[in-house]
């Protein structure tokens, strides 16, 4: 069990770990630093932490382990201000969506990524954002990767490993680059998407009252939409290159359906639906398979 705790940026994601981390006694004590004051009053009124501070430095110092929840965006300047206080007798994991950028921004401010500080994202959220929106459950039963670097100590990737199994999670270990491509597909393109529709579709709602006529198929696809604005404009930022290329495939693949509709090929439509649909089902088959292991 850790003596103290902190965690870094009281969100929906670190409020989760902090919850989790108390329900499944990981932890005596846990720290929350945020910039937000109301933030801290409303995580230590939930019983989210035991204390906050506005000082990364202040609630960093004597921590066993820290666990960095920023957007992408701001944690080269976490790990900046957590260098003069750095401890070798504590872990450092994080929970960006990119993975790339948090090595780099790591390499910026050390010189090399230190060999306590293990990268982590965590595939595990909610549209709603805030710590009022946090969990302990959300980690249950969800993937966590883990992208070490070649300087990270195997001693304290075996801890956080532990850390992470015990709020819950699956740990997978992964290459930086890899997590990025991989991520870039499946989560990033379609926050990108939703947003995009919705925007669209948000202009024209202003003279056309389509969003009264919504069925629940847009629903259930723009429901990401919701999620935290500032978070992903870093993760596109963060992430560009692999997203731009994503981007670029799929405005392939509209194009090729434009084209089957403007010819009214109805076997090449009908064909491509049911390769998309078997697609779709081996995923399931796979989740379902995945959940069903003992």
């Amino acid at each position: 069990m850790l003596e103290r705790l902190c965690i870094i940026g009281v969100g929906l994601i670190g409020g989760s770990v902090a919850l989790a981390a108390r329900a499944f006694g990981l932890a005596r004590r846990i720290v929350g630093v945020d910039q937000d004051p109301k933030c801290l009053r409303q995580a230590q009124a939930l019983g989210v932490v035991d204390a906050g501070c506005k000082s990364v430095a202040e609630g960093a110092r004597h921590a066993d382990g820290i666990v960095i929840a920023v957007p992408v965006g701001e944690i080269q300047k976490i790990l900046a201000t957590l260098a003069p206080v750095w401890s070798a007798r504590a872990f450092y994991t994080d929970t960006g969506s990119t993975k790339v950028s948090v090595i780099e921004a790591a390499q910026a401010v050390f010189g090399k990524a230190p060999a306590n500080f293990v990268p982590a994202h965590p595939i595990a959220g909610r549209e709603l954002s805030g710590v009022e929106a946090a969990a302990a459950d959300l980690f249950q039963g969800k993937r966590i990767i883990l992208t070490p670097t070649p300087e990270t100590d195997a001693r304290v990737l075996e801890q956080v490993c532990g850390f992470w199994r015990g709020l819950g999670g699956e740990v997978h270990l992964m290459e930086p680059a890899r997590h990025d491509h991989v991520l870039a597909a499946t989560s990033h393109l379609p926050h990108v998407l939703a947003y995009a529709l919705t925007h669209l579709l948000g202009l024209k709602d202003e003279h056309d009252e389509i969003f009264r006529y919504a069925a629940g198929g847009f629903k259930d696809f723009t429901r990401i939409a919701s999620s935290d604005s500032k978070m992903w404009a870093d993760i596109c930022l963060a992430n560009a290159g692999e997203i731009l290329a994503w981007l670029q495939q799929f405005e392939g693949e509209l194009a090729a359906l434009r084209g089957m509709i403007e010819h009214a090929d109805q076997l090449a439509l009908r064909s491509y639906f049911t390769a998309a649909r078997a697609a779709r089902q081996r995923f399931l088959d796979q989740e379902q398979a995945r959940s069903s292991c003992p």
